[in-house]
Order: C-alpha cells, then structure tokens, then sequence
C-alpha cells in the first residue's frame, strides 16, 4: 500500500516532442506533427518557423520563441536544453518546433541527449528538410541519373570553415547543398575552386522556398558572391551547387531572379 501511495504522489514529468515544421508551408507539415501542434499547451519554436504554422496553435497555448540570428543568439542553446528539460519536469509536454528537419543542422540531437540525460522522454517527429524542399520547389532534382548520384549536405556558417575538408564533395557527378552559406559565399566559392572546382560549374541559390516570396538564381560557382550580394539574398536561403541546377528546357520556373543579379 506504502508503494502505491508513493508511485501515486510522484509528480508527472512531460514529454519532449522535437517536431519538423518544414520549410514553412503549413501544407507540407506531417499529419503528426500537425497533430502535435494543434493539440500544444506549450510551443518551443526557433525563428526560422513560419507565422503561418504558429498559428495553427489552440488559443491559450504558450508560445516561447528562442530565435537565433548570425552573430547574435538571442537564447543560447544551453539554455534552450534547460528550458526544454525545466519544462518537461515541471510536468509540462512541450513541442518544440524546429524548420525543416530537426536532425539536419537543427541541433535536434543535443537537444535529445539532454532531455534523456535528464529522464525526460523524447519523441523525434522528422520534417521535410530544407534541401528536400527547396530543390523541389526549384524543380532540381538532387539525383539524377544524367547528373549526379551522389549529394551531400554541409553547413556554411560554423567555426573553422576554412579548415574544413570539403574535396570530392562537388564536382561531376555529385551535388553538393550548403545549408546557412549566404554570409559566407565569397569564401565558399574560393574554397570550392581552390579544391579544383571549375568556376563555371553551374549553382542555384534558393531565397524562402516554398513560401510566396520565393526566388531561384542560378549561375556559375564564381558568379555566387556577386548573385548574394546584389540581389540581395537573405535567410532563409540555399546553394545548391552541380550540373543538377542546369535549366531544364521543359521544367517551368518557380522564379527566376536572374536580372536581379545584373
């Protein structure tokens, strides 16, 4: 009876749902994520979440964002885990709402290890990720037989990029898609040809896929500084880098900004 009254008594610890909310377009959310978040009592969302999705909330759900911006992490992700875990054993289920996929540079997995580190139960509910949307929404297919059957993902904003071996990833046959490289095209670029890339190999960048705003630029891998800086190019946005992002005689363009770039 003793045990009873004290499994009984113990307070509940929530879950930690770590949900894919895609690329922004509520419509391509999985049916459990959209589940997940028309039934929260608490959202945990980065800033890369499209307002459209938030709102799919109940009324009275408590929405905390913890937005990151280059240069300036408005919450540390230190303290992103400890809210996760802080809510969780204070008896709360809280979703945490992560664009695109959250294992793909979404830091979903540390965010997982302190969770169970901590005894709180983790869900993953993945996403379609930023490259698997934008190149579909640009009409380029990653794979292809004529093209490339190799694709490989990186991530262009981090510490130590110079000293990143990036060989073999691009080139003839392989196609290569950096995630968070608009700030770091130019050195990208001199990377890329400095491991003997060849300037003209073709690249599309791709500005808030699958959103109204959309645009694609396409162009040569030396041309990619001068295509980010004068049109522009904000985050959300992709590079796509091989012979995949050659225009298709017969494939319509989503947007093509090219004379943006002029």
């Amino acid at each position: 009876m003793k045990m009873k009254q004290s499994i009984a008594g113990r307070a509940r610890i929530g879950r930690v749902y770590l949900v894919g909310a895609g690329p922004g377009d509520p419509d391509l959310l999985t049916m459990r994520a959209a589940r997940l978040l028309m039934g929260a009592r608490l959202l945990v969302h980065d800033g890369l979440v499209d307002p459209a999705i938030l709102q799919m909330a109940p009324a009275g759900a408590r929405l905390i964002s913890v937005a990151k911006q280059r240069a300036r992490h408005t919450v540390p992700q230190e303290e992103i885990c400890a809210l996760l875990v802080r809510e969780a054993l204070a008896g709360n289920d809280v979703v945490r709402l992560k664009g695109g996929d959250p294992l793909i540079f979404g830091r979903g997995g540390e965010e997982a290890e302190a969770c169970r580190a901590a005894g709180v139960a983790v869900e993953i509910v993945p996403g379609i990720s930023a490259a698997n949307a934008a190149a579909a929404c640009a009409q380029i297919a990653l794979t292809h037989r004529d093209h490339a059957s190799i694709v490989s993902f990186v991530a262009g904003q981090c510490k130590g990029l110079s000293d990143q071996d990036w060989t073999g990833l691009a080139g003839v046959g392989r196609t290569l898609v950096i995630y968070m490289g608009v700030a770091t095209a130019p050195q990208i670029a001199e990377k890329l040809m400095a491991d003997g890339l060849a300037p003209e190999m073709p690249i599309a960048i791709i500005e808030n896929a699958a959103r109204p705003q959309m645009r694609v630029l396409r162009g040569s891998l030396a041309a990619l500084p001068v295509l980010v800086t004068q049109a522009e190019i904000v985050s959300p946005a992709l590079i796509v880098i091989g012979h995949v992002t050659q225009e298709q005689a017969d494939a319509p363009l989503v947007t093509l900004a090219m004379e943006a770039a002029q």
